[in-house]
């Protein structure tokens, strides 16, 4: 039956593919002995041994559909999900929310497609098959699953902040890749188990890679938690044994700080989707007593580069990435980045190995012939006193002879508007200062606190008609 709905995403490529068991394999686990921990649930440890058998169990279960939209909320059961997916050669898509348009552009991409979650998802209109309610009987002998390293599986879809989200399948050679070089650079390969805390969803890319595989690929153990509020993230923190790492966003990690809550001891503390200033992570430090590094990669190419924000503004490449230049476009490259991924952030090479960044290329902006980009004004914006988030939007557009003017949104109970403008007058020039200034009680951030364009859009569209 053709597909009704309309449909943004663009078909999707093969990604099944018949001839896998041919390719090279690569362990699903680093765990080699079954009693090792893998996970922790609700207070009690998760052996490898019961990993195993809970993934066999579901994989069992499975429907005979290709795509999998693995909505389970216990970080455990997705991961669980996730791996009875890869045994049964199934693809799970991982788009950046789960609205009813969203749905309905993955059942274009993928008309098969069915729903694994903990309870039914009245909200979700696809098949759905529930996570089994017990657990399953651990016995017999511990093998470790071999997945081929051409197997595809994931499609993860971008976050949709700065248009349309866009398919990117991922092979699990490709993952394992970015991960091994992941852990090796934050030191969580072959040392002392450690445990990792997520505050981001597993569904993307960022918590698939760092929360969940990370832990399945070096030998550690995740939480099965996806603490938000702050004394739920301290909650998670000293429900685990030390060592532990926290995996979250500057969104959550700023929230934890204006908490002042005192988390249990860190090992690390790590961030991604947002640069943090170095104010915030100087606090953080303090606060949490444990060094805090940033990742930096893309949906298209994973993790690529590290940085401690603390010691320096540069960012340093990790091992055998390299970035080219052709033209005026950054390309990242590598020998499982093929061929090589064009950048959407103004990069700034400062050797071989380093470089600077200086926001996305879509968000520079043009006014009056001077520019600047929303990374640095939301910088801006957020470093004053008492605004507690806040970001910048350029609308459309309207006529060539009309100046267009940026617009803020901003939470910041505390303020008035005039106070806000007169502090961004000192900070930015005057043709950047927004037209009209929007006072909200929050902004629209998905769980990994990114702020969709689509979202400011319809937010900048319902104000501008009221």
């Amino acid at each position: 039956m053709p597909c009704v709905h309309s449909c943004s995403i663009p078909n999707r490529p093969n990604v099944i593919n018949p001839h896998i068991h041919a390719m090279p394999a690569i362990p699903l686990l680093s765990h080699t002995e079954p009693d090792q921990i893998i996970a922790w649930r609700q207070g009690t440890a998760i052996t490898a041994r019961q990993f195993l058998a809970d993934v066999t169990q579901l994989a069992e279960r499975l429907p005979a559909s290709q795509y999998v939209l693995n909505m389970c909320s216990d970080r455990y059961h997705f991961t669980v999900g996730m791996a009875a997916s890869m045994l049964s050669n199934k693809v799970s898509l991982l788009p950046p929310s789960h609205t009813v348009e969203m749905v309905n552009q993955l059942k274009c991409y993928a008309s098969d497609v069915f729903c694994l979650s903990e309870h039914e998802q009245t909200s979700i209109a696809l098949p759905h098959i529930a996570y089994p309610k017990t657990p399953a009987l651990a016995a017999g002998v511990f093998t470790v699953p071999q997945i081929a390293s051409e197997q595809c599986i994931a499609v993860v879809f971008t976050s949709g902040s700065t248009g349309i989200p866009q398919p990117h399948p991922k092979t699990w050679g490709f993952v394992v890749n970015s991960v091994h070089a992941e852990a090796e650079r934050l030191g969580l390969m072959g040392g002392e188990q450690t445990t990792l805390i997520g505050t981001v969803p597993p569904q993307h890319m960022y918590g698939l890679e760092s929360t969940v595989l990370m832990a399945l690929l070096s030998g550690n153990a995740l939480s099965d938690q996806q603490p938000f509020y702050p004394a739920d993230i301290c909650q998670a923190i000293a429900a685990v044994p030390a060592p532990r790492v926290l995996i979250s966003s500057p969104v959550h990690l700023r929230t934890l700080l204006d908490s002042e809550l005192q988390p249990a001891a860190l090992a690390l503390v790590v961030s991604a989707t947002a640069p943090l200033s170095t104010e915030l992570a100087s606090a953080l430090e303090a606060r949490c007593q444990a060094p805090l590094m940033e990742i930096y990669g893309s949906t298209e190419t994973g993790l690529i580069a590290t940085r401690r924000p603390t010691q320096g503004a540069e960012w340093q490449l990790l091992p055998g990435i390299r970035l080219i230049t052709q033209g005026e476009q950054m390309y990242a490259a590598s020998a499982h980045i093929t061929p090589p991924i064009a950048m959407h952030d103004v990069i700034v090479p400062t050797s071989a190995e380093c470089f600077l960044l200086h926001g996305r290329t879509a968000d520079l902006v043009n006014i009056a012939g001077k520019r600047n980009s929303l990374a640095n004004l939301n910088h801006q914006l957020t470093s004053i006193p008492g605004v507690v988030d806040g970001a910048f939007y350029m609308p459309e557009e309207t006529s060539k002879d009309h100046v267009t003017r940026l617009a803020a949104f901003v939470v910041a109970p505390e303020l008035e508007a005039s106070q806000l403008i007169a502090a961004l007058r000192l900070r930015i020039d005057a043709v950047f200062l927004p037209r009209p200034l929007i006072f909200m009680d929050k902004l629209p951030r998905n769980p990994t606190g990114k702020l969709p364009r689509a979202a400011l859009q319809n937010l900048y569209l319902s104000r501008s008609a009221a």
